[in-house]
């Protein structure tokens, strides 16, 4: 049981009527701050010196019992969980409105509650009471319920934290009861204050009654006198013109009498008296109103009370289930006595042990130490072993403690002598590595002052080779590289060396620990060992092609066969492959066999030649036709398809016999590989590689029912869980690429930027926490382009083919790209700007719209080749493209052609490039092998592989073109602008841009190269753990 420390404090002040209840506030003991030890845990490994050793002590294990302790009952007369709704139902059920405030009437509730709080206080009272009055401690009643049945004590520093944890559940236990009485008796003060409130709201309305009726009656005599006075007024005005008689004057005088006229004005004295009453009762009214506001805030109080005493339940009653638990490990604890009484008397034997290897130790250090007597002394013993032969018959004691003695001796003359040799030999390499060094020095000296004196000064400023050398140093102090690489690194500073100044400029943008990576690279030794990389993969240009990924695993296999190493890649045998590029495809007869739901299924393997590499295509004889659907991706049941795959190329690894140094699976669809690879296939042997795991776009990650993952083989109870293939956002679901990350030995993506994007939340598509936890193995590098493929000196399909010495090539092929599109060519200076992309969210699809526009505005020609897997964005751009299909400077291709895909590129003078976040991104390097000045934004690959040439923080000789920052319509008009103002301002600058940019090498022979060593020191671990193993 572990427990946890807990400190709470509550505190409500309630108001009504101007008065305040007293403030509750409780305060729980914490428990104890270290954690038990498990029941079944082992006994610590413990270092004595040899004198700890012979003092070591016997441990009395024996203690008197007390059998007279009883088990607290704590909390057992009442349900607190059901009591408390009861309770609630009826105050719900008694409860009134008055004027839409509810009022609660029933103080049964108040009453019953506090007397469930009173008999559990009670109760625990009267146990601590007769605990107390017993004379038993409470560390007494839990060493006797820990030794009930007689047997041996437990160890005390377990002991006494299992007490204090149950002492101060008991206080915390004993407080709660205590506030929860106190919040009672602030409860009913505010119930005998609202009855009282009530009381008086009640006389106030039946006065307002009263009050209402005797307005109504005055309301109607004063109508009855205002007719009166009307009728007197019409006998004025008569008797003043003259025209009443006084027969009239005298019947209007009987009508109107003088009691009348008393009436009528007691009655207005009366209503002056109900209109001053009817003035004072509003403002009554009034008054009671804000009362009744106090009522309601006093009712939100009470709300706020109740909430406060349930929390108060729950946690007496977590706690009651914390003290119940800690006596089920008093329990537990108490059923092993016996094994620790066990452990205990072995411990005894080994102490005895001890002490007689104590005995031989001293010996044998004391002959250590008097070395020449034990040489006399082993001569005696070899002349008295004649002598001991006598004896051997009467004593195989003695004989056989001679012999030992004689063994041991031999052995410390042994181990005396190795240790003076070892002893000798470290002595004379360090005094030769001091004089090695000091020689060095010297040299270094020497030619560092010949250099000072006879050398020229370098173009960078001296105070950029300062500041990296305080960088080196550092490192250095920090600890962070050897002291034989920052001396190297000094001496490549003295030196000025070039390739020390490419590192730092390169990595200036990276963060601490990549900028030391690519230092080190500088001192790694250039010869390494040769591989067997097998790829497994579900893409391969040019044959079966969708993405990027394509493109990588056929030009990084290119680059590592280039390298040396031996390169096989798998693929499906998809029907809707470019076959007439496979010319030596071929069946084998032999057919490999693999499981998948439930039986074994027969696979056809055929093999070729796909851009000079050996490449084997698995064609599986599976009912569902896995891999002949007309196209590559896009079924609903690509999770069993791929995961098909993947079991079949490890099976065909198995049953070939291949021992590969490095399996290289790569995105979803056979990110299955790493699991199957350990959980599988390395019990039935094919354990010699190490696997590597590049994802190319975590947007897309294959996630499943967890009980789909079982078709292929694999235990779904065991890898569904958080720390392996269960998905981060659904605990029933299975991620495959979250697998691989955990199974696999490397880890990489695309871009060193991209890299540090999906560690972050808002990137990593919901893996960041997974891919934060794996970060050591976890790695970015920039991909590569075909530079053979990719070449506009050879390439067939350009008009005229050039380089960077000769670029004005290019205009031959815009000129050309005009003709062929029916665009004008009029004026062939009009900078012509191209895209070349899918037309997914992705890419930034309402700025490639927006550059359209923008660009015509500007007075430049605009091209868009690519088409959309989304229908309503293929619709939309379907419909731009029939309004400009007769405009003369704009044309929308929406597919894709590879042949006018290179034409593009050799014709365009800039390249956009807005993705709203880019992995890696390939379009970027070819338009600048082609001399394309690209425009793109600061994201993924483009981050790592475009830099501006208005960024005065980054060195010019790395400034290749414009980028710009928000993925919005302003910041990319802003790059759009500058770069069409370099353009038709500063030409001879364009020109030199252009060849710059041509002249960067994007090939895979440097990515490769990063490869290769992630390869190296992956296996070279693997074999050093496997070494000492």
């Amino acid at each position: 049981m572990e427990a946890t420390p807990s400190t709470c404090f509550l505190g409500r002040s309630l108001a009504g009527r101007g008065q305040k209840c007293r403030q509750v506030s409780v305060g729980f003991y914490p428990w104890s701050s270290s954690r038990l030890r498990p029941v079944s845990c082992k006994m610590r490994q413990r270092n004595f010196s040899w004198q700890n050793k012979k003092q070591a002590k016997k441990i009395n294990y024996n203690r008197p019992i007390n059998t007279n302790t009883r088990e607290p009952n704590v909390g057992s007369k009442s349900d607190p969980n059901i009591s408390s709704k009861d309770r609630k139902t009826d105050s719900n059920q008694d409860s009134t409105l008055v004027d839409g405030v509810p009022v609660i009437t029933d103080a049964d509730y108040s009453k019953s509650l506090r007397n469930d709080v009173a008999d559990n206080g009670e109760e625990l009272s009267h146990t601590n009471d007769e605990s107390t009055n017993s004379g038993i401690t409470a560390d007494d009643t839990i060493l006797q319920s820990i030794n009930m049945d007689g047997g041996t004590q437990l160890p005390g520093v377990q002991l006494q934290e299992l007490i204090g944890m149950i002492k101060n559940a008991e206080k915390n236990i004993h407080l709660l009861n205590q506030a929860r009485v106190r919040a009672l008796e602030d409860l009913d003060k505010i119930l005998s204050e609202k009855e009282a409130l009530q009381g008086e709201i009640n006389l106030l309305e039946m006065k307002l009654a009263e009050t209402d009726a005797r307005l109504k009656v005055a309301a109607q005599e004063k109508i009855h006198v205002e007719l009166l006075e009307d009728q007197l007024e019409k006998m004025r005005n008569e008797l003043s013109g003259g025209s009443v008689n006084e027969e009239h004057i005298q019947e209007m005088a009987n009508i109107v009498s003088s009691a009348q006229l008393d009436l009528v004005n007691s009655f207005s004295q009366e209503l002056d008296l109900l209109r001053a009453e009817n003035m004072s009762l509003k403002d009554e009214l009034k008054v009671l109103k804000a009362e009744l506001s106090n009522i309601k805030e006093t009712d939100q109080r009470l709300q706020m009370l109740e909430e406060d005493r349930s929390s108060m339940e729950s946690s007496l009653k977590k706690l009651e289930y914390k003290l119940v638990a800690s006596h089920d490990d008093v329990s537990k604890i108490s059923s092993l006595k016996s094994e620790y009484k066990t452990l205990y008397e072995k411990v005894e034997d080994l102490q005895k042990l001890l002490d007689k290897a104590t005995k031989q130790a001293d010996q044998a250090i004391l002959v250590l130490q008097q070395n020449q007597e034990l040489r006399k002394k082993v001569d005696r013993l070899e002349e008295s072993l004649g002598e001991a032969d006598a004896y051997r018959l009467s004593s195989e004691k003695m004989q056989h403690y001679n012999e030992l003695m004689q063994q041991k001796m031999k052995l410390l003359d042994e181990r005396l002598q190795r240790s003076d040799e070892e002893i000798h030999s470290y002595v004379q390499s360090y005094q030769d590595s001091m004089k090695e060094f000091q020689d060095t020095l010297n040299t270094l000296k020497q030619e560092s002052k010949k250099r000072a004196e006879d050398e020229p000064m370098n173009d960078k400023p001296r105070e950029f080779w300062s500041r990296l050398l305080l960088l080196i140093d550092g490192w250095s102090l920090e600890k962070k590289i050897s002291v034989d690489e920052a001396k190297l690194f000094r001496e490549m500073i003295r030196n000025r060396d070039e390739s020390i100044c490419s590192a730092y400029m390169l990595s200036k943008q990276k963060n601490e620990g990549e900028i030391i990576a690519t230092f080190l690279k500088l001192t790694s030794p250039t010869t390494s060992e040769k591989l067997h990389v097998i790829h497994i993969a579900a893409e391969m240009a040019p044959v079966a092609k969708v993405g990027g990924l394509g493109d990588v695993v056929s030009g990084l296999g290119k680059a590592l066969q280039k390298n040396g190493h031996l390169v096989e890649i798998i693929l499906p045998k998809y029907d809707c492959m470019n076959y007439e590029l496979i010319p030596d495809l071929k069946a084998l007869d032999v057919p490999i066999e693999s499981y998948f739901d439930g039986r074994l299924f027969k696979n056809k393997v055929w093999v070729g030649t796909v851009e000079g590499l050996p490449v084997y295509f698995i064609e599986p004889h599976h009912p569902g036709k896995f891999f002949w659907r007309g196209q590559f991706y896009g079924e609903q049941d690509d999770f069993k398809r791929f995961s098909f795959f993947s079991r079949a190329a490890l099976e065909l690894l198995l049953q070939a016999g291949k021992k590969p140094d490095i399996i290289h699976c790569h995105d979803w669809q056979t990110s299955f590989v790493a699991p199957l690879y350990w959980d599988l296939y390395v019990p039935k042997g094919l354990n010699s590689a190490r696997i590597c795991f590049t994802c190319h776009n975590f947007e897309y990650q294959g996630s499943a029912p967890a009980s789909e993952l079982a078709s292929c083989g694999l235990d779904v109870y065991h890898l569904n869980r958080p720390d392996r293939m269960q998905d981060n956002s659904a605990n029933d679901r299975v991620n495959p690429v979250k697998g691989a990350i955990v199974f696999s030995n490397i880890v990489t993506t695309v871009s060193p930027s991209y890299a540090q994007e999906v560690q972050t939340a808002e990137a990593g598509r919901g893996l960041h926490a997974t891919l934060n936890s794996h970060s050591k193995k976890f790695v970015g590098i920039l991909n590569g382009i075909d530079t053979d493929a990719w070449n506009p000196a050879t390439d067939p399909f350009l008009k005229v083919q050039y380089n960077w010495n000769d670029i004005e090539a290019k205009a031959d092929n815009k000129q050309a790209l005009r003709r062929r599109l029916g665009m004008s060519s009029s004026n062939t200076k009009l900078p012509l700007i191209a895209c070349i992309t899918r037309l997914v969210p992705q890419k930034g699809v309402h700025l490639i719209r927006h550059a359209l526009y923008r660009t015509l505005e500007l007075g430049g020609q605009f091209v868009l080749l690519g088409s959309s897997p989304v229908p309503q964005i293929q619709r939309e751009f379907e419909d731009i493209a029939n309004n400009f299909k007769t405009h003369e400077d704009a044309r929308l291709i929406l597919k894709y052609d590879e042949a006018l895909s290179h034409l593009i590129y050799a014709a365009s003078d800039m390249l956009i490039i807005p993705s709203i976040f880019e992995p890696c991104g390939l379009t970027q390097m070819i338009a600048m092998r082609y001399g394309s000045i690209p425009i793109a934004r600061k994201t993924g690959g483009l981050n790592d592989s475009v830099f501006d040439v208005d960024d005065d923080a980054v060195p010019v000789q790395y400034r290749n073109g414009f980028t710009f920052l928000k993925a919005d319509e302003k910041a990319f008009n802003n790059a759009l602008e500058r770069a069409l103002h370099h353009y038709n301002n500063y030409g001879d600058d364009w020109k030199q841009l252009v060849q710059k940019v041509m002249n960067i090498d994007f090939s895979w022979e440097s990515s490769a190269s990063l490869y290769e060593e992630l390869y190296q020191k992956s296996v070279s671990r693997a074999r050093r753990s496997a070494n000492q193993n």
